[in-house]
């Protein structure tokens, strides 16, 4: 297993990571999806999955769909077994599974599998984790009293998470994320906006390793507030940000108005978009790809997600894709190796003796432009 602790076993930690990954609610398509992402054998080759959930739940929901998974089931992480999908029972008791419905049973199994993964992380059991689709009025509640897994993740490691979606095509962060829009403009201050900016930037150089990230910063108002006439957020606290960042040389600009900025695919100049609220940087995303993959940076713990929600139109029927959680499961492996090579960079290193250049990558590029439209 990766090393959990700071001061750096990496050269001796072996290649696969041990992934958590909790169940969700029990009446979606979480253990559809965990289970499909397993039906390829090069799966176990790449990390040890360990499945927070319930036997007997897990093994209602298999008799549902067409799968010839195994799973071993363990008493805590530390007993996993490679090359085999492993499961630790955090529920004993029966849990009654009604496909397509929000119950508080479904809520509460979903908390439980939650906390024990996280607890395990702690524990330096597990090396990340990756969280299957909850319903948020189902397991909200006085034991979880949280908007969403971002903000419990934030609150359990006691950090600033950031959200940010990613996909074949471009990385948003959010400056809010499961915040009401009558709340947004409030929450948009000089120091926000600066901290989110920070976060981000980090993100990319250990998460990404980007080692010179160019970083596009979205405007709240319709056409960035028309100078005053349609918000003021613009000026008072986004430029201000961003001016003050790239005095420092982070390469961050903006800020665009959203609509010409998607609309002209002016994502393709830069490595990461930051926008404001939700729905802002989300819709399009989401329009453009469905398979993305939702990571909580700025946390000790790597946290991964599948870009979607419960399913409950589709669950218990065989229709659910695994895509995104394939794709949720390979970025936590990803970035478990990418932070330990970031480490590994940073310990002893060499003298700087040349200016680092942006890092090429395979998403097409377009030569920057100061203005936009």
């Amino acid at each position: 297993m990766l090393s959990t602790d700071n001061t750096s076993s990496f050269v001796s930690a072996p290649l696969r990571p041990r992934i958590g990954i909790t169940h969700g609610d029990t009446n979606g398509v979480g253990y559809e999806i965990i289970f499909k992402c397993f039906d390829e054998p090069q799966m176990l080759e790449l990390c040890t999955p360990v499945i927070y959930g319930s036997a007997k739940v897990a093994t209602y929901h298999k008799k549902s769909f067409e799968n010839t998974a195994v799973f071993n089931l363990v008493a805590n992480a530390d007993e996993a077994i490679e090359g085999q999908i492993n499961l630790v029972n955090c529920i004993a008791e029966e849990v009654k599974v009604e496909f397509g419905r929000a119950t508080k049973e479904s809520g509460d199994a979903a908390r439980r599998a939650l906390e024990t993964a996280v607890e395990d992380y702690k524990a330096g059991r597990i090396d990340a984790i990756v969280t299957a689709p909850i319903n948020k009025s189902a397991i909200h509640g006085e034991q979880f009293p949280w908007s969403g897994h971002t903000e419990y993740f934030g609150v359990r490691f006691d950090a600033e998470p950031l959200m940010i979606l990613c996909n074949d095509l471009m990385r948003v962060a959010l400056v809010t994320t499961h915040l009401p829009i009558r709340d947004v403009s409030s929450a948009i201050t000089p120091a926000t906006v600066e901290a989110k900016i920070r976060l981000l930037h980090k993100a990319l150089h250990t998460d990404f390793l980007l080692p010179a990230p160019r970083i596009a910063v979205l405007g709240l108002n319709p056409h960035c507030g028309d100078a005053g006439v349609a918000g003021t957020e613009e000026t008072e606290a986004i430029l201000p940000a961003i001016d003050k960042l790239r005095a420092e040389g982070i390469a961050v600009f903006g800020p665009f108005a959203a609509d010409g900025f998607f609309g002209t695919a002016a994502y393709r100049d830069f490595d990461a978009v930051l926008a404001m609220y939700h729905d802002q940087g989300l819709a399009p995303l989401k329009a453009l790809s469905m398979d993305g993959v939702n990571v909580t940076c700025g946390l000790p713990v790597v946290r991964t997600s599948p870009d979607h929600g419960t399913a409950y139109d589709i669950a218990g029927q065989d229709k659910a894709d695994a895509t995104s959680m394939r794709s949720a499961i390979y970025t936590a492996i990803d970035i478990c190796r990418n932070r330990r090579s970031d480490e590994q960079a940073h310990v002893d290193p060499l003298p700087k003796l040349f200016q680092d250049r942006r890092e090429e990558t395979d998403r097409p590029r377009r030569p920057l432009r100061e203005t936009m439209p």
